[in-house]
């Protein structure tokens, strides 16, 4: 079984020894609206997992052997010496912390990126962490951090670890010394006890505790990382050379790199926007550039009074038989959308080409500048939502030239399963994972 605990949807899938996606559940990831900004309740969301993983095994006479837990990587999940979470799990895209972010900036500058591999950005671990120290007096409590796929495994019956890739977005990891960095954890009032010890990929963390139920109890417990990466692997697109191209409401480049950049090298990737991690399969690093078109295009649509895919679909024809946009979109890099150059007899279809122009672009920009740094790509492989919307496949096609899409329904969860397989001894390694549906 595969868990993804998205910033959307927290979902389940149950997979077949040969790959093949068997079942699919899921439930809202339970956010809820503070007046210091967005949070989870820890118990919550783990009801949420817990009743996903039950309804997809509903009526299916399976038992299950392995259970890999992916999830978004920067928010984590702060433990006391009992292992109850003593405060909310801050939203990633939480902007809180803008002042501990500024003094991360005047503290380390550029020493951040060429140290972590992140760019000076505003999302990382460390400065959510600095917040909470500041303002959150239950913090003091806290004798173990955890990132949410791994807690979400260690709640089921797993042992706390930190995993290698949700370990490189937290910004308290030396990157090239794969270990914690102790200047950005004392710099953010992170005792050097508060993070578990580093693991390799693809191990077993335990077993799932005997009160998960007889489906699941005694299954091999595994972390799959980072949610990107592990929608690659779901998607069959982890050999060196491919890139995967996630098309959601963040359209995410994915690439494996060799070990061995140097800080300088480091600081040229971040400064294009292209983060530099540990790969959730041994022996590499990822490479992940990412953009908001997804988005933009998202919000182009409510804008045009389109909810309906066949009118989706009509809308994207009619774009493709404008020609060129006769208006402007910009914001598919920030999601910040500006619309320009309306003039009579503009009409949706107008407005939809240049938002379709825009997201392809912005994108088409970000795979060559992965493939500047990392080398050509031999091959692309594309899944997610957009992958469905023709107009945006077709101009795709003419900016970055062959893809080929995959149809997993939920590729990341697909991926968790298939790690959890090899820690438990299904498969070999990543050379013997089923292939993804074409």
């Amino acid at each position: 079984m595969g868990i993804d605990v998205g910033t959307t949807t927290c979902k389940a899938v149950v997979v077949g020894l040969d790959g093949r996606t068997l079942r699919v559940a899921g439930r809202p990831t339970p956010w809820h609206a503070t007046r210091e900004g967005t949070e989870l309740e820890p118990g919550l969301l783990l009801a949420a997992v817990r009743s996903a993983l039950h309804e997809s095994l509903d009526d299916l006479a399976v038992h299950v052997r392995a259970v890999g837990v992916t999830g978004m990587a920067e928010a984590g999940v702060l433990l006391d010496g009992a292992g109850t979470p003593v405060s909310p799990i801050i939203a990633w895209h939480d902007l809180r912390d803008s002042v501990e972010f500024a003094e991360l900036v005047r503290a380390f500058g550029d020493r951040f990126s060429s140290t972590t591999g992140l760019p000076l950005w505003q999302q990382w671990s460390i400065t959510k962490h600095r917040w909470q120290v500041d303002h959150e007096p239950s913090t003091t409590r806290a004798v173990r951090r955890l990132g949410v796929p791994e807690w979400i495994a260690h709640a089921l019956g797993g042992a706390p670890v930190s995993e290698q890739s949700l370990a490189s977005r937290t910004g308290w990891l030396d990157l090239t010394g794969r270990r914690w960095w102790p200047e950005a954890l004392e710099w953010s009032g992170a005792p050097s006890t508060l993070l578990p010890d580093l693991v390799e990929p693809l191990q077993s963390l335990g077993a799932v505790s005997p009160d998960a139920g007889p489906s699941l109890a005694g299954a091999v417990l595994a972390v799959a990382g980072h949610d990107h990466q592990a929608a690659a692997l779901g998607a069959g697109a982890n050999r060196p050379g491919v890139v995967f191209d996630s098309c959601g409401t963040a359209e995410a480049f994915v690439r494996s790199a060799p070990v061995g950049l140097d800080p300088d090298a480091l600081l040229d990737l971040t400064r294009s926007g292209i983060t530099v991690g540990w790969n959730v399969l041994p022996g590499r690093l990822c490479l992940l550039g990412a953009t908001r078109g997804g988005l933009l295009l998202r919000r182009t649509l409510d804008l045009v009074g389109v909810d309906d895919f066949a009118e989706q679909a009509s809308l994207g024809a009619a774009a493709l038989a404008s020609g060129p946009p006769k208006v402007e979109v910009a914001g598919a890099d920030n999601g910040q959308m500006v619309i320009s150059g309306i003039t009579d007899g503009c009409r949706p279809e107008h407005l939809w080409r240049a938002a379709l122009e825009a997201a392809v672009g912005a994108g088409a920009a970000m795979y060559s500048r992965m493939e500047a740094a990392s080398g050509r790509h031999e091959a692309t492989v594309a899944a997610g939502g957009w992958v469905h919307d023709a107009a945006f496949m077709e101009l795709k096609r003419d900016q970055v030239g062959e893809v080929r899409v995959v149809e997993e329904p939920e590729a990341g969860a697909r991926g968790a399963a298939l790690v959890a397989g090899a820690a438990a001894g299904i498969y070999s390694g990543p050379d013997d994972f089923p292939e993804a549906t074409p």
